[in-house]
């Protein structure tokens, strides 16, 4: 009578461990499948740094956009993957890879030796440079250069928090933040400003239009480029940076990345469900974004 009672109670145990375990969420990416059969992989990022990851709000829809967007997109595809997206602040990011709640992070991120202590990077995807757009015959090649000038950023970018910290630095520069990337060349165009600090893509696009202007980079201070993050030892860095060098050899990262950082302005970022900060934004190395 005991050992069936034993038994009993071991079987029920048994059984009740069996549904515990049961209910336990899945790790991203290694149990998870969609309705299509497609293993799904979980995307964490940040959306509220326009042109890498934003919300765009057009048609009613209220959706994450961008540059990091695309390239997971098409990386998953590729793959064999469907991809899932998730948000969060921008410092709870390597926390949620290394609490295994997303299999990787795309956000404008910069494999600095600190994060690198605590998670995976793929290759550098894309690096962007910092310009000083000027007229030609103004001679303004360097930061040391816009002493004394009024140089114009737009508003919000990553580019604003550059300026702002040049200018602590050079005595005298003053800078003006205006909506859009077009109305700070109009405004260098007429006098208004003297200069401007634009990212490398959109610096070409511009002078290539307007031959009385030229731009020069500035050279980055620290790390710099963006890199996809993964939890330490994960399998899917060596698929990734597969699938990004056939990205780079195709011309597919320089095509996005004409979409995304040229002419066209991607619109403020909208603030996000969770209320997250937005970040500095510099070039340089910051407790926030880094790219």
């Amino acid at each position: 009578m005991k050992r069936r009672s034993l038994l009993t109670l071991l079987c029920t145990t048994t059984l009740a461990v069996s549904a515990l375990a049961s209910c336990e969420p899945p790790q991203p990416g290694q149990n998870t499948t969609s309705s299509s059969g497609k293993k799904v992989l979980t995307m964490v990022t940040s959306p509220d740094y326009p042109p890498y990851e934003f919300y765009d709000t057009a048609g009613g829809e209220r959706k994450i956009v961008g540059f990091d967007v695309d390239i997971a997109t098409k990386i998953a595809a590729d793959l064999g993957y469907e991809l899932k997206i998730n948000e969060s602040d921008f410092n709870g990011l390597v926390p949620a890879l290394q609490a295994k709640r997303a299999d990787f992070v795309m956000a404008g991120m910069t494999p600095t030796p600190e994060r690198q202590k605590n998670v995976d990077f793929s290759s550098i995807y894309y690096e962007a440079k910092n310009t000083i757009i000027a007229p030609k015959a103004s001679n303004l090649k360097t930061t040391k250069d816009l002493s004394g000038k009024t140089v114009g950023v737009q508003l919000g970018s990553i580019q604003e928090g550059d300026a702002k910290k040049i200018a602590a630095k050079v005595p005298g520069m003053k800078v003006k933040q205006l909506n859009r990337v077009p109305d700070i060349i109009q405004e260098i165009k007429s006098n208004r400003i003297d200069a401007a600090i634009v990212e490398d893509t959109v610096a070409k696009g511009f002078t290539d239009s307007s031959p009385d202007l030229v731009f020069n980079v500035i050279p980055p201070e620290g790390p710099s480029g963006s890199a996809i993050a993964f939890p330490k030892g994960s399998p899917l860095v060596a698929e990734f940076n597969q699938a990004l060098e056939k990205m780079k050899a195709s011309g597919e990262i320089k095509t996005l990345a004409a979409k995304w950082f040229a002419t066209s302005v991607p619109p403020s970022p909208t603030a996000s469900p969770s209320g997250s900060p937005s970040p500095s934004g510099a070039m340089s190395p910051s407790p926030s974004k880094t790219p």
